[in-house]
């Protein structure tokens, strides 16, 4: 039964057809990553020219995210399918072309390596670990790693690699699908699981996350 419900919502998620986004220019990405959209602030500002973000800003590290997916969400914020007051006004100045370039600029970006913060407790890594890796099936919550992929380092477009990324921000979109204030992934797959995890479990599960490594060079 475990299995079976694993397979199906990785099916599930796998079937959501999105648009093709055009093939980016990574050259012309790092310029208008740099510039703006003429309105708004540089994506280099709050995520880093290197691409890695601030964990303590709330900003999300995108360097070796999917291209197709930091296309998306991109699109989503202009389109206003993912709200924030922060991400909207940067980039609803950018062409479908445009967003394309500045995703596969930090696509190709290389991904340093984590370790995890001395202060956080070897048992709240090892909760985390075991929803990540095995769920908690108990309250119907599937493992992580069924959809993002071993070691979490994700699946094509509509799967983001977690690995490595900053706790602080995973804790926070996993509050907001849990509480409805997101809802732009496939078959609303993440609003299924998001709702069934404590506060607790979110944390521990963010903890864990941000201890991996993400290298992808």
């Amino acid at each position: 039964m475990k299995h079976a419900l694993t397979c199906f919502l990785i099916a599930a998620g796998m079937t959501v057809i999105t648009a093709t986004a055009a093939q980016g220019n990574p050259e012309l990405g790092a310029s208008l990553a740099s510039q703006g959209d003429g309105s708004g602030v540089p994506c280099v500002v709050c995520h880093g020219a290197d691409g890695m973000g601030n964990d303590a800003g709330g900003f999300p590290r995108l360097a070796g995210l999917d291209a197709g997916y930091l296309a998306k969400q991109m699109q989503d914020y202009k389109a206003g399918r993912r709200i924030s007051a922060i991400m909207q006004p940067n980039v609803d100045n950018f062409s479908d072309q445009q967003i394309s370039d500045i995703a596969a600029y930090f696509a190709g970006l290389p991904t340093a390596g984590a370790q995890a913060p001395a202060n956080i407790a070897g048992d709240l890594l090892a909760s985390g670990e075991k929803l990540v890796k095995e769920g908690d099936w108990n309250n119907h919550i599937p493992p992580c790693s069924s959809c993002h992929g071993p070691d979490s380092q994700g699946v094509g477009s509509s799967f983001p690699a977690l690995a490595g990324q900053h706790p602080g921000y995973i804790r926070q979109q996993l509050t907001a699908w849990k509480k409805g204030e997101r809802d732009n992934d496939p078959n609303q797959l993440m609003t299924a699981v998001a709702e069934r995890l404590s506060d607790a479990q979110i944390t521990a599960v963010a903890a864990y996350l941000g201890s991996l490594s993400p290298d992808n060079q």
